[in-house]
């Protein structure tokens, strides 16, 4: 019997024009027959922390108030062996050469989005995928990608991908946690450094992982899997993602 597994997604700084400097892709996946006990240890963190368990669970919130709140998430996240987390993070967006791929930014989109999440599924296994609702266009993000895993995988039966759809973050405690970790990579490979709890925080998640959050970890890191996009060689099939 196959094992199932939900995947949550989420980007930062993804559109081109955005005047955003770095562009980051993350994934949070898990045993899907264990995520309600982990949405209910969640909430409990919240709880123990004074929070309505219906408090979102976002980057932009780090403040000193709440750093211990979010310290314990960070921690809980690590000690969860069910727990694991996959980031794409392009440093700079500014040097991406659409034209010399033929592409559009939305195109390079997909591709990262689909180099993020083929590294994640197994064959054996099967995957239901879900990512933040942000825009009109989701839908189509979401047909176009189901298409091409699918088709990536010989997945004609649809027994790998048994379904993509979008979900809203503020319901959903796991797709928060991804926006959470994808938040600290865009703060640190933004350079920017003017709030002392997201600095800390950012610490905290180099020391529990072990990793420095600026290099990319081995292809088959299984807990905590960085990869960092260069832009500098002249064709993405140099890069093994």
């Amino acid at each position: 019997m196959r094992t199932e597994y939900n995947i949550y997604c989420d980007e930062s700084c993804h559109l081109e024009n955005d005047k955003q400097k770095a562009m980051v892709l993350g994934a949070i996946w898990c045993p899907k027959t264990n995520t309600q006990n982990i949405f209910k240890d969640i909430r409990s963190i919240k709880t123990k922390h004074g929070l309505p368990t219906r408090f979102e669970i976002k980057w932009n919130k780090v403040y000193p108030a709440k750093i211990d709140f979010f310290e314990d998430l960070i921690k809980y996240f690590f000690n969860n062996e069910d727990l694991h987390f996959r980031v794409i993070v392009i440093p700079d967006k500014s040097k991406l050469n659409h034209e010399d791929f033929d592409q559009t930014h939305d195109d390079f989109y997909y591709k990262m989005y689909f180099n993020l999440l083929k590294v994640i599924l197994d064959p054996e296994s099967s995957y239901y995928i879900f990512l933040d609702i942000k825009d009109t266009r989701s839908q189509k993000k979401i047909n176009i990608l189901k298409d091409i895993l699918r088709n990536n995988h010989y997945d004609y039966s649809k027994e790998i991908i048994k379904g993509i759809q979008h979900i809203r973050s503020h319901e959903v405690e796991l797709l928060q946690l991804t926006d959470l970790l994808i938040g600290a990579f865009s703060y640190l490979h933004r350079g920017l450094n003017g709030s002392s709890a997201k600095l800390k925080l950012i610490e905290q998640i180099k020391e529990y992982s072990g990793y420095s959050m600026v290099k990319s970890t081995l292809f088959l890191e299984n807990k905590f899997n960085i990869f960092i996009w260069d832009t500098s060689l002249k064709t993405s099939r140099r890069q093994n993602v």
